[in-house]
């Protein structure tokens, strides 16, 4: 359901802004000791195919959960309806909210990936990071509050920020509780 807009500011925020807060991490010592790679190794390790596909899966089965229940719910009245003629501006809203809030979670997993460290650690030293998701969070609220009716969505109230933050986080936490279930599980074996 998302518009070409809509597609266009996530492509922005998923490609370059996650690239450039990426890219702005600084280097991790762990690394220097790691093995090096054989020429012939391919970029995307199997321990990466499975978490992007995995990730990528869970997301679609969470959005067309999200775009079934919109379908049924009334969300002015919070009444579930026997479907709608279409999504309206809100339901619109909350979707393409939803679908940005679980791309910035998970930029916080990619900043923590194969590193066996919590998403937070370093984070004093990642002030360009901080810097670009204040951005996306700031640029996300100032299009759904100033330029609805060119994304054709709607304004959100606070309270739905709120829960939309709360329901999209556990895409860190799971991520977090996974490190940290490795790296005790690692703890353990050495």
């Amino acid at each position: 359901p998302l518009t070409v807009t809509q597609m266009l500011w996530v492509n922005l925020i998923m490609d370059t802004f996650a690239s450039l807060a990426l890219a702005s991490l600084p280097p991790s010592p762990h690394l220097m000791k790691e093995r090096p790679r054989k020429a012939s190794a391919g970029i995307i390790t199997p321990q990466l195919a499975r978490q992007i596909f995995g990730v990528g899966g869970l997301f679609l089965l969470l959005l067309f959960t999200l775009h079934y229940i919109l379908e049924h719910l009334d969300l002015t009245t919070r009444q579930w309806v026997e479907g709608k003629e279409q999504l309206t501006a809100l339901d619109l809203s909350v979707f393409f909210t939803t679908f940005v809030f679980l791309q910035l979670w998970n930029m916080f997993n990619a900043k923590a990936f194969h590193s066996g460290r919590s998403a937070f650690a370093g984070m004093d030293r990642a002030r360009y990071f901080l810097l670009i998701t204040a951005v996306i969070l700031v640029g996300q609220f100032l299009i759904t509050t100033f330029a609805y009716d060119f994304f054709q969505i709607a304004p959100l109230p606070l309270s739905y920020w709120i829960a939309l933050l709360i329901a999209t986080s556990p895409v860190l936490w799971i991520g977090e509780l996974g490190r940290l279930i490795a790296r005790l599980t690692g703890r353990l074996r050495a």
